[in-house]
């Protein structure tokens, strides 16, 4: 049994901050109190750790990511080892992947491609989502046993018509299964028919450069499928998680939702909060590096995202990790924008990017911890086990220094990408060192974790419906 005390930091969680002590034992927080109590000075340790002028935090939880996705006949480039260092890296210490189900296959037997794919190669903590893109009867029985075994969470894509889309038929037959076993169904709300149709109209224009994929990607389409989503969630009396929200209409279906008291959630990532159209735009095809989709929109839809997640109609930012190399993966699509792979990488920059967002007045610390670590881990029953620093909690824990200034670059950066969605981004605020599980991974701006300490977490069902 191990013991280590972190001492003279400011604690920062969702629900409090304050001057605290804090032991760790055998893995687990098992204790806090004020510095100068007579408890916390009897505490001994194998190891302490000085935390003056330092944030103490709860690991991140970043519950959207892709390592090792296949994808437009390539796969994202960082696996499950160089994923988690990297998160771990920028503060993160637990990630929930998708699992994916491949059409004619089951879900079991996608489930354990993925488990094969990370089992003793994660520097941290993970889980998996289920990616369902072929429901029918043994998949939707399929899923009952998925939720027991703590895989509760099963994406369904209203795009991409002929991979991973589902007509509403089928999503309506998912969301009544999941309203039946507790599981929580994740959409990617935008409607892939028209999109197709105007992906098709544009490229006969000759209108191939990287812009047009925001172009043809509609802000309306995307609010429609919100919409829709949301309707065949209460017609299945089923609860709703939207991923990667990008677009001021679509936050208002939201907030319409949630006005009327429905389980339905929403989450937003750093590039829709940080980037714009802007990019999609630069010169020449640079413009690639930011194509994903939900795709990049005109700045003025920032200011409805913060506020979203100001107000709680947003209530979890993950970063939607599905990098591709611009060299020789991103180029795929030079003359057809729709041949580009979507995705960004993002796993390492999170907390800094939410710090900065801070630092610049949009939320206060204690949000910054919610919507980066608390509400992820209600969201997807980790709770409290993960998301917080309080006794019995997994002792992942951050030591972050809100002063330190960085400039983020594909030159220091973890990821295994040839490219910076942020390059030349200057922000406060840095990562120090990085406990999981008590153990340290990241020793003063040092790695010194290993591949297979990251363990698979099995999770409960969403915690906001209890």
């Amino acid at each position: 049994m191990t013991r280590t005390v972190i001492r003279g930091g400011l604690v920062i969680t969702a629900a409090e901050e304050g001057r605290m002590d804090v032991l760790v034992e055998d893995g687990k927080v098992a204790a806090l109190a004020t510095p100068d109590s007579a408890f916390a000075e009897g505490w001994t340790a194998d190891r302490t750790i000085d935390a003056t002028g330092k944030y103490v935090i709860p690991g991140g939880v970043d519950a959207h990511t892709h390592f090792d996705l296949p994808f437009g006949g390539t796969a994202s480039c960082d696996t499950f080892e160089t994923g988690t260092r990297a998160a771990a890296w920028g503060g993160t210490t637990t990630v929930v992947d998708f699992a994916v189900q491949s059409r004619g296959r089951s879900l079991r037997e996608g489930l354990d491609t993925w488990h094969a794919k990370s089992q003793g190669t994660c520097a941290i903590d993970y889980g998996f989502h289920m990616i369902v893109s072929d429901v029918n009867e043994h998949t939707l029985k399929e899923m009952d046993g998925l939720v027991e075994e703590g895989v509760s969470s099963f994406k369904l894509f209203m795009a991409y018509p002929g991979v991973f889309y589902s007509d509403d038929g089928q999503i309506l037959r998912a969301m009544q299964r999941a309203a039946g076993n507790g599981g929580l169904i994740m959409m990617h709300a935008e409607n892939g028919i028209a999109i197709d149709v105007l992906i098709e109209q544009a490229l006969a224009r000759g209108e191939s450069d990287p812009r047009y994929h925001g172009e043809v990607r509609k802000a309306l389409l995307e609010a429609e499928a919100t919409h829709r989503a949301i309707q065949l969630a209460r017609v299945a009396g089923s609860p709703l998680y939207v991923v990667h929200v990008s677009a001021e209409e679509a936050v208002a279906e939201l907030a319409r939702a949630r006005a009327m008291d429905l389980p339905v959630f929403g989450e937003t990532c750093p590039q829709y909060l940080f980037l714009s159209t802007d990019n999609l735009a630069e010169p020449g095809f640079e413009g690639a590096k930011y194509v994903c989709s939900t795709p990049l929109r005109p700045r003025e839809h920032q200011a409805a995202l913060w506020r979203g997640l100001r107000t709680d109609d947003l209530q979890v930012v993950s970063t939607d990790h599905c990098p591709f190399c611009f060299s020789g993966q991103k180029e795929l699509g030079r003359g057809d924008f729709s041949k580009i792979p979507n995705g960004l990488p993002g796993v390492e920059n999170r907390m800094d990017l939410l710090h900065q967002a801070v630092v610049d007045g949009h939320l206060s610390r204690r949000r910054w911890i919610e919507i980066a670590c608390a509400a992820p881990a209600r969201m997807f029953g980790l709770y409290p086990q993960k998301g917080t620093i309080a006794p019995g909690a997994d002792a992942d824990i951050v030591l972050y220094d809100p002063h330190a200034r960085q400039t983020l670059s594909a030159e220091t950066h973890h990821m295994n990408v040839d490219y910076s969605a942020y390059e030349g981004k200057t922000v406060t605020g840095q990562v120090e060192t990085v406990l999981s599980r008590g153990e340290l991974v990241i020793d003063r701006r040092e790695f010194v974790g290993r591949a297979g300490h990251g363990r698979f977490t099995p999770r409960s069902t969403c915690q906001y419906l209890n």
